[in-house]
């Protein structure tokens, strides 16, 4: 699978498992209501950091960085809901979305890197001449 592919289908995955722990926060009554939304939002933040770090790995191929790359990324498309405020839980829920919003990038990060394919050379290049 190639690296830009294996990033979204592991961010919407992870995105997915990630916006389904909210469940298990605290204030469990107050976002019970929300867990499908939050899940859906979560996947959809996972498909687009997956993305882009997937576009990433093809350019660079270094683990750590990949990683790194991951984990900012993540954090960047995060980082909007993590600062708006929630009336249900009356603050703004910053740690419960960036820490495991960055951990699940940084997972696709090395993924994508570690497993991903390199994409093949392509065919229309000529041969080189003797």
């Amino acid at each position: 699978m190639n690296k830009a592919l294996l990033g979204m289908v592991l961010g919407v995955l992870l995105g997915a498992i990630d916006g389904l722990a909210a469940g298990f926060y605290p204030k469990v009554m107050a976002v019970e209501g929300k867990l499908m939304t939050i899940a859906l939002g979560s996947s959809f933040k996972g498909l687009v950091a997956g993305l882009l770090t997937g576009f990433l790995a093809r350019k660079y191929r270094n683990v750590p960085l990949g990683t790194f790359l991951g984990l900012l990324i993540a954090a960047l498309v995060a980082l909007p809901f993590a600062l708006s405020y929630d009336p249900d839980l009356g603050k703004k829920p910053f740690f419960e979305i960036m820490i495991p919003g960055s951990i699940c990038g940084a997972i696709v990060g090395f993924a994508t890197q570690r497993y991903g394919a390199v994409p093949a050379a392509s065919a229309s290049t000529p041969a080189p001449s003797k």
